[in-house]
């Protein structure tokens, strides 16, 4: 059961990727959390993720998220908006979800920024 609105929990959580703030994401993590990129690849558990954010950190010290469009459906939220891996990059699109449980992301996933998958999560204008 959340106690906190899951998009203030996962605009936090962005918030601390944008902020590349380790610790941060870390207390936001269920100990089962999952993270699933574009590609389908899937990191599990808390401690995994947390190496792979100081990795990713490493790797793009400028990346940033900005949502153009959040909304709620019970404790999944999705997230419409582009990712800048360099400041000066052409936005890279994407879809993002995070399932909330128990004020703490289980979930954080990325998808195409595809026509099927706007309809997939009903993101049509």
């Amino acid at each position: 059961m959340n106690s906190t609105d899951p998009k203030l929990i996962t605009l936090q959580f962005n918030e601390y990727i944008n902020q590349q703030n380790v610790r941060g994401l870390t207390g936001l993590m269920t100990e089962d959390h999952r993270f699933i990129d574009r590609a389908g690849t899937v990191v599990s558990g808390k401690d995994s993720m947390t190496k792979t954010w100081v990795r990713f950190f490493e790797l793009f010290p400028e990346y940033c998220n900005t949502f153009e469009r959040v909304e709620s459906h019970g404790n999944l939220v999705i997230l419409h908006g582009y990712a800048t891996w360099k400041k000066g990059d052409a936005p890279d699109h994407a879809i993002w979800t995070a399932t909330i449980e128990n004020d703490l992301v289980a979930e954080w996933r990325i998808y195409e920024d595809s026509e099927e998958n706007k309809k997939k999560f009903n993101l049509k204008e």
